[in-house]
């Protein structure tokens, strides 16, 4: 700097001995609310070279303190009357370059995405971005940038307005709405963002249906039933619809998957979204099994004869989630049974909270007397503990005996429920 004022301003304040001062009130300046003036600075930490500036500034006595506070107003008139400067901050900026607007970059931006939440007009999207998690993940997928944040919601909502759609593959549904078969894959941001919206949609029913949901009963944290495969299956959008079909025997019902022959039957994804059955099964008992082998044995020796049977084959993947889905809204009386293992809990926990199915002989007195009677079927008992949400005794009863028992086990006092022919 060559001028008078400019070395004038150089001793007050410059070199490097104060360059941590001047750093800390350009900080000062640069968070400061834009439509709340600073009126007073206080500085602390100050050093006996940061001191004596300070105190020369202020006109305060050179007795050294480590702390400071400073009348702004009175600071810049000295700097006025002096003609050094029009004030501090024109003074720091003078020596270090522009002090940054932080507080107002920050309220701009506050007001940017605030305005993108409320140009959404989806109420499942809009419900999302109102919580911070959710304004949160949009950011993120739009990389902090409002005007990307504003296409993508655009984007999601053309999305939304085709849902729930009726067994359409989602590459179809990308390609159909977004024009590009592969904007909805996995991690696609248009994809995070309206699985986002169908998961809390998802929570929100199992909130409403099931109070007493608790995480003590062993659940997943991300439950299948939340896994993308399945929030798209209950939009009605494919996703390897040919995947894992749902196991059923003697169903009654019209249309794809009639048949009441005593043979088992298979139906997929795609089967049972774009052309779902009409299931005749109104206030009817529909029992669900764990495992593929025992609705095998039902209809070896049954046939005809058994009940209708539901095979979850272990934690119901989305063709099975639908088609338990579908007889609960046909008006099924959903009875559950499976493996008494932990793993066999979890699945219980969970098919009778999401499908409000209830428990067949599957309580600690069934347990007890198979691990009697089940001679040698047993196995030990590994895993993590978890409880039974239908009967609190059974956990502490099969850490007691530390026995695991296979649902195929059991099968001589299952098959005795299935048989229609014998007397009730």
């Amino acid at each position: 700097m060559s001028d008078p004022a400019d070395a004038r301003l150089l001793r007050l304040l410059g070199g490097e001995s104060l360059a941590g001062l001047r750093q800390r009130l350009r900080r000062r300046f640069a968070h400061a609310h834009p439509d709340r003036p600073l009126e007073h600075i206080r500085i602390n930490g100050l050093t006996a070279d940061e001191h004596a500036a300070l105190a020369s500034l202020t006109g305060r006595p050179q007795r050294f303190s480590a702390s400071m506070r400073i009348d702004l107003d009175r600071v810049d008139t000295s700097f006025r009357n002096a003609g050094v400067a029009a004030s501090l901050r024109d003074a720091l900026e003078r020596l270090d370059g522009p002090i940054p607007d932080v507080a107002a970059t920050r309220l701009r931006a506050r007001d940017q995405w605030a305005q993108v939440v409320e140009n959404c007009r989806d109420p499942l999207l809009s419900d999302l971005l109102r919580e911070s998690s959710g304004l949160g993940l949009l950011r993120r997928l739009a990389r902090q940038d409002a005007a990307r944040a504003t296409e993508l919601c655009r984007r999601a909502e053309a999305v939304l307005r085709r849902l729930p759609a009726h067994g359409v593959t989602h590459s179809q549904l990308a390609a159909e709405v977004l024009g590009d078969a592969h904007a909805l894959d996995a991690g696609q941001p248009v994809a995070t963002l309206v699985l986002a919206t169908q998961r809390r949609l998802a929570l929100s029913a199992r909130r409403e249906t099931d109070d007493a949901t608790r995480q003590e009963d062993g659940a997943d944290p991300q439950p299948a039933a939340e896994r993308a495969r399945d929030l798209w299956a209950m939009a009605g959008v494919l996703v390897n619809e040919l995947a894992r079909p749902a196991l059923f025997l003697n169903l009654p019902a019209t249309g794809l998957c009639d048949g009441g022959d005593g043979e088992p039957r298979y139906a997929s994804l795609r089967a049972l979204l774009r052309a779902p059955p009409r299931w005749d099964v109104a206030g009817l008992e529909v029992h669900v099994c764990e495992n593929p082998n025992l609705l095998a044995i039902a209809a070896d020796r049954l046939g005809a004869r058994c009940t209708p049977l539901v095979c979850t084959d272990g934690m119901p993947a989305a063709a099975q989630r639908t088609l338990l889905a579908q007889l609960a809204q046909a008006g099924a009386r959903l009875l559950y049974h499976g493996d008494f293992d932990w793993p066999g809990l979890r699945i219980a926990n969970h098919v009778m909270r999401a499908f409000g199915a209830r428990p067949w002989r599957l309580g600690v007195s069934d347990y007890l007397t198979a691990a009697h009677t089940a001679t040698g079927m047993g196995h030990p008992l590994r895993g993590e503990p978890v409880e039974a949400s239908w009967d609190m005794a059974l956990a502490a009863a099969m850490r007691q005996h530390r026995l695991a028992i296979a649902e195929e086990a059991l099968t001589d006092s299952l098959l005795r429920d299935l048989d229609t022919h014998r007397s009730k």
